[in-house]
């Protein structure tokens, strides 16, 4: 059953990212959001990753808390 929660290794594997641990931190380190551009606008993102950031926000959808969670950490 689909309890609507998401976690930051299962949003890596949705945008087809390495989801370990490790890997999630060296994303994090390396990656930087400036201002407040839109993280679906940060240019490190293919155009299919971009894409689903964007519709998740647009469609409310369940992974908006993670992705917000993310969001926060690249700041």
């Amino acid at each position: 059953m689909d309890n609507g929660y998401h976690s930051l290794s299962q949003l890596f594997d949705q945008l087809g990212l390495d989801s370990d641990s490790n890997s999630i931190e060296q994303f994090i380190s390396q990656h930087r959001l400036q201002g407040d551009l839109a993280l679906s606008k940060a240019k490190f993102w293919s155009p299919a990753q971009a894409s689903f950031l964007r519709e998740s926000y647009q469609q409310d959808a369940d992974w908006v808390e993670v992705i917000d969670q993310l969001n926060q950490r690249l700041r």
